[in-house]
């Protein structure tokens, strides 16, 4: 007797978002391998299996991918080898949602220019810089403050807010240090006042578009550290935000959760960025919906109908981040923390610390979204990481 002919799904790094996919997968009898660029990475220690590999080499990515066959890749990083991603597309793999997408969204210069320039999507001023003295120059064009930015990097890394001519050379650095890719390309950014920044969980499945309710967050030196769904919004302005949201998940196309970025201003909805994959922020639907934005993906993926998605109770979410770079640590409080209601911890078990790093998050379900993000953040006060020496 032969055993469960199970599609198989290859995941591009393996984080603590990818850890929630791959469990999502198997709950659906979806074989799973997770690759990163280091060992025991969190989706490693849940994956059927598993490897390490410099993921911006060609060569390696494609070794690895022929030799397992999956009948998804799905990019979860941006420092990926996108050419030979695009190259597999064409050879008859399925890339998620399409390697054009992960191409496009893998740095900000794609992105933007398609949302600003082919979709006419409102969005901040922009210029880009590849030396110092041209990030000078776009500094002064588009004005202080601005916000630089490395065109590819994660959690914030990189990213500084340049409040006079006289901070170029720091965010330059910053940005050189916190890029991924080894690209010294940056983009320089109007500073948007804003009222507030969601992001909207956008759905392209077999059922259609379909949208999560708007999640507030709270960023913290480019990196969120506090989510609440939902945000509170007019009709009107959830009615804007979709529409920029379909647009721009339209242009980029394929099945599957696209996170959508978006800043609420006085004079109306502006575009920040878009990932083609679950985002940080919406972490807190574990606790919301019925259908968390993990399971979501995974369906929309595979082709399975999703005719509803119900936000089931307001919540909040609030990170646990180390702040020492150890080998051996300890995540500690979480009894404590659990004494408060409705309250969930997530571990990721990242094999060791960094400075600034998610190592948990706390999630909490409340009567209203105030309530859940007061008992989420009572609740994280409690837990520690302490390290080892």
């Amino acid at each position: 007797m032969s055993g469960l002919q199970a599609k198989k799904v290859m995941l591009l790094g393996s984080g603590e978002l990818g850890k929630e996919v791959i469990i999502e997968a198997q709950r659906l009898g979806v074989k799973t391998v997770a690759v990163d660029r280091y060992e025991n990475a969190p989706a490693m220690q849940a994956a059927h299996a598993s490897h390490v590999i410099n993921m911006l080499d060609g060569g390696a990515l494609r070794a690895i991918v022929e030799q397992e066959k999956p009948d998804y890749i799905i990019p979860e990083i941006e420092a990926i080898a996108t050419e030979t991603l695009m190259e597999l597309e064409k050879e008859g793999y399925h890339v998620v949602p399409t390697a054009k997408a992960t191409n496009l969204t893998m740095n900000r210069e794609g992105i933007r220019r398609l949302a600003s320039e082919t979709l006419g999507l409102p969005t901040a001023n922009y210029a880009f810089a590849d030396t110092l003295d041209e990030l000078k120059d776009a500094v002064e064009k588009i004005g202080t403050p601005c916000v630089i930015k490395p065109i590819m990097s994660s959690s914030g890394k990189g990213q500084s807010v340049c409040r006079s001519i006289d901070d170029a050379e720091t965010s330059w650095d910053a940005a050189m240090e916190g890029g991924r890719a080894k690209k010294t390309r940056v983009i320089v950014e109007e500073f948007i006042t804003f009222e507030s920044e969601i992001t909207l969980l956008t759905v392209r499945s077999v059922s259609g578009t379909t949208y999560c309710a708007p999640i507030g967050h709270i960023q913290q030196d480019g990196d969120y550290i506090e989510s609440w769904q939902p945000h509170d919004m007019t009709e009107a302005q959830i009615a804007e935000a979709e529409d920029i949201a379909k647009k721009i998940t339209d242009a980029l196309g394929g099945y599957g959760l696209f996170g959508v970025e978006l800043f609420i201003t006085p004079n109306g909805i502006v575009f920040s960025e878009v990932s083609p994959r679950p985002h940080d922020t919406g972490m807190v639907t574990m606790v919301t919906q019925g259908l968390s934005e993990f399971a979501i993906h995974i369906r929309a993926i595979l082709g399975y109908p999703i005719p509803a998605i119900r936000l089931i109770s307001p919540g909040a979410s609030r990170t646990i981040k180390a702040w020492e770079e150890h080998a051996s640590y300890s995540v500690n409080g979480i009894e404590k923390a659990l004494e408060t209601p409705d309250t969930q911890v997530r571990v990721f078990g990242k094999p060791e610390t960094k400075v600034g790093r998610r190592m948990a998050v706390v999630l909490n379900a409340a009567e209203t979204t105030e309530k859940a993000r007061q008992q989420a953040d009572k609740a994280a006060s409690y837990i520690k990481v302490d390290y080892h020496f």
